[in-house]
């Protein structure tokens, strides 16, 4: 393949995503796992995928495969005690989250507007926050609390939602500013080297 066959576009979207995924590496490498760690754009990652892949795949396989890698990195270098396997308990939860985040940009972001842009970041925030806890709780993970598994009822639920209640505000804000940045970035990218949608 040739230069000249390389689709910009898909280049710029790559860079993008790949972005991201440095991004969140560098930032969830916090020792402590605080909830700024949360103030990372992969939501907005799986949004822009999802609103701006022309091919359907691309906007699932690119993001998940940044997630999948970061997730790696993150579990085998820098978060090693929460590590089970290459990855860490409930990950499939999580991962679910960020394919419904996809489709919401797919569904929701046809044009890039403010308002859509706001809607998907606030979705994809919520989105991820009842999904991704779920699968906390279900998968028994340790109540922050007590140190304990969480229990196996409707209390050990709420206290899961609660507690995960201060992570949620910091991917909602950086769903925001990332999403900002991304699709702004995108637009004037695209006038510049005017390739079509």
């Amino acid at each position: 393949m040739s230069l000249k066959n390389l689709d910009p576009r898909f280049g710029v979207l790559l860079l993008f995503i790949v972005a991201a995924g440095i991004i969140r590496v560098v930032l969830g490498a916090d020792a402590n796992m605080q909830p700024i760690a949360m103030f990372t754009p992969v939501g907005a990652m799986a949004l822009f995928g999802g609103a701006s892949f022309s091919q359907k795949w691309k906007s699932y396989a690119f993001p998940l495969l940044t997630l999948f890698i970061s997730d790696v990195i993150l579990m085998q270098v820098f978060h090693r005690q929460y590590a089970e396997g290459l990855l860490y308990r409930g990950w499939v939860w999580n991962y679910a989250s960020f394919v419904l985040i996809v489709l919401l940009g797919q569904l929701l972001i046809k044009k890039a507007s403010v308002a859509n842009i706001l809607m998907g970041s606030v979705g994809a925030a919520l989105l991820h926050f009842l999904v991704s806890n779920f699968g906390v709780w279900i998968s028994g993970s340790t109540n922050m609390l007590t140190g304990l598994p969480y229990t196996k009822d409707a209390a050990g639920l709420i206290s899961c939602y609660v507690q995960a209640i201060p992570y949620m505000w910091y991917v909602l804000v950086g769903n925001v500013i990332y999403c900002s940045i991304f699709f702004g970035s995108f637009e004037l990218v695209k006038r510049r080297m005017r390739f079509a949608q």
